[in-house]
């Protein structure tokens, strides 16, 4: 079951955030996230306020999370996208994280088809995201659901790093 967090979702959300960061940091690090700058509790915490936090459940325990807003960064507009769509035409996955211990269960796949409807039923013509460049699982994920790869343009990921990232649109 997927349905918007609440507060009480927010230690486990800092949980899934720590478990993906020291999984990385022991193994290969797919995201190039920081621990301590992105994501963190904070993240988790304005997606909440502004109604955008999403979870998974399964069997109770939550094990998954997700931003799902309208909020396109400055350098979506450096991308030749192929749907015309602007503010609240656009849904975009941020953040979309499934801890190391619960992979493998298809929780990522369902999340993204939850965001597709998701974004439908919110009237968008599209759906955008994008994920760090070495992000090979990701990359294998959205391409895979059928995802147009629109290119790799340089962000400043949160204020902390220059790195290029691959961008993805998905036509409702």
């Amino acid at each position: 079951m997927i349905r918007k967090g609440t507060a009480a979702d927010l230690d486990r959300a800092e949980a899934i955030y720590h478990e993906i960061l020291d999984h990385q940091a022991a193994t290969v690090n797919y995201t190039n996230w920081i621990k301590g700058v992105y994501p963190t509790r904070a993240d988790a915490r304005r997606a909440l306020e502004a109604g955008t936090f999403f979870v998974m459940e399964e069997d109770g325990q939550v094990v998954g999370v997700a931003n799902l807003n309208h909020i396109q960064p400055p350098e979506y507009a450096k991308l030749s996208w192929s749907i015309p769509a602007e503010g609240d035409e656009v849904l975009v996955i941020h953040t979309l994280c499934i801890p190391p211990s619960c992979s493998g269960h298809g929780y990522a796949k369902a999340f993204v088809a939850f965001a597709i409807e998701h974004g439908r039923s919110l009237g968008c013509k599209a759906i955008r995201l994008d994920t760090y460049e070495g992000n090979l699982p990701a990359i294998s994920l959205y391409s895979g659901l059928g995802f147009h790869d629109v290119g790799i343009t340089l962000f400043h990921f949160e204020n902390a790093i220059w790195e290029n990232l691959r961008c993805f649109e998905y036509p409702l």
